[in-house]
Formats: C-alpha cells, sequence, structure tokens
C-alpha cells in the first residue's frame, strides 16, 4: 500500500515549518493533551511526524519518542532535526502498518494524519495493536463547524461532511475536547503563502482578500481515546 501524498508538507516542507510556529500560539492543545494522558516518563509515538517538528517538544519529558513518517525525504529532516536527541527515534512507516512491537506505546498523538475520518480504519486498528493497555490516542484535525478557518475550510473542501466525520469517531469510542487554537504569523506574507498551501487556489485568494493581519481565529477538534 502507498501512502496517500500529502499536498502541503509533502511539496512545500518549508512552508509547512512556517504554519507549526504560527499554530496554536498560546499552546492549548498540548495542555489539553498533558490534561488528558500526559506522556512523561513514558514513550509517545507520534505517527506522520512530517520533519519532525513536534518531537522535541514531546523529548522534553517522554522517556522514548518515535516519531514514524511514510515520505522519505521528511524522515530525513526528522532525523536531522533530532539526531541530538538520545530518546527520539525516527522511523520511515505508515499509519496502516506501523514498524512496532506490540503493545509499546503510551501515548499516541496524530496532527492532521488521520485527516478526514472516514477510512482511517487500518490505522486506528494498528493503534490498537500497539498501544498499551493505560495509554491514550490523540488525533488532532480541522473542525469545519466552527471559526473563520472552520468556514475557508468548509468553502475549500465540501466534500468532507463533519456530520459524517464526528459519526465516525464517536462509532469507534473517541471523545471530543474543542479547542480554539489560533493562527499568528510573523508576517502577512507568511499567511498568505500557508492559505494558498492548505486550500485549493480559488478558495485560498476568496479567503485571503476577505481577511486582513497576521492573527486567524482556527478552531480544532482534539479527538482521544483511553485504551
Amino acid at each position: 500500500m502507498k501512502p496517500r501524498p500529502s499536498p502541503n508538507i509533502w511539496h512545500t516542507p518549508e512552508l509547512y515549518e512556517l504554519e507549526n510556529r504560527a499554530a496554536d500560539p498560546h499552546g492549548r492543545i498540548v495542555a489539553a493533551m498533558q490534561e488528558i494522558g500526559d506522556w512523561t516518563g513514558r514513550t509517545l509515538l507520534d505517527v506522520g511526524c512530517g520533519t519532525g517538528f513536534h518531537l522535541p517538544l514531546w523529548a522534553g519529558s517522554a522517556a522514548q519518542v518515535v516519531g514514524v513518517e511514510p515520505h522519505p525525504p521528511l524522515v530525513s529532516l526528522a532525523r536531522r532535526r533530532t539526531k541530538k536527541l538520545k530518546n527520539v527515534t525516527v522511523l520511515k512507516g505508515m499509519a496502516e502498518s506501523l514498524p512496532l512491537a506490540d503493545a509499546s506505546v503510551d501515548v499516541v498523538h496524530a496532527r492532521w494524519a488521520y485527516f478526514f475520518g472516514p477510512g482511517s480504519e487500518p490505522g486506528l486498528r494498528e493503534l490498537d495493536r500497539a498501544v498499551r493497555r493505560g495509554g491514550t490516542a490523540f488525533v488532532i484535525d480541522n473542525d469545519g463547524t466552527r471559526s473563520t478557518f472552520g468556514g475557508w475550510f468548509r468553502r475549500g473542501y465540501p466534500e468532507v461532511d463533519p456530520a459524517a466525520v464526528e459519526r465516525f469517531w464517536a462509532t469507534h469510542g473517541w471523545s471530543r475536547r474543542e479547542i480554539d487554537m489560533g493562527w499568528s504569523f510573523d508576517s502577512r506574507e507568511a499567511l498568505e503563502a500557508v492559505v494558498r498551501i492548505e486550500l485549493p487556489p480559488a478558495a485560498a485568494e476568496e479567503a485571503l482578500a476577505s481577511h486582513t493581519g497576521t492573527e486567524v481565529d482556527y478552531a480544532v477538534n482534539l479527538w482521544w481515546r483511553e485504551f
């Protein structure tokens, strides 16, 4: 099975870095994760870790961190980023076939790696295999029902039904926490570049024409499940 290409980070990882730095400036996602399933002294798996942007954060308190990424150029970037972190390992692999032993991780982070919910069943079965009893998995995705970015997302991707996504996660036993994370960019140029890799061209230009400044209210869903 071949991985589904990610049109943003695979093709323009340098712009995705700008997005990662702009997202959640107040750390609300990480705070919610720590409250629900802290990884301190435990083994954390980052599925679809990309360039490894979040790996140093997890490594600060986790005993071990494993990043799994299917795209070889991103694997190389993540390994370069974490080469001095002795408790971090980056592996090439897919969510549907994790290169990990059974019951080997305690906490899982997947940020937009299971983007649309339906169709993620093989990856969820792998979580059932790889997560230890007492562990917690987190999936972060867009909330298309609210916020400025949510409106942009609905117009750019009308085929994604937020109600169907919610039903998918609820049916599989996941809980939801709504988080207003926000975007805060250093420059208008950076915001415009990121919007253009996240939305189809017409939707991107419409969004930019309707919005001024360098900040965007942006809502996400933090889906989580205990094992």
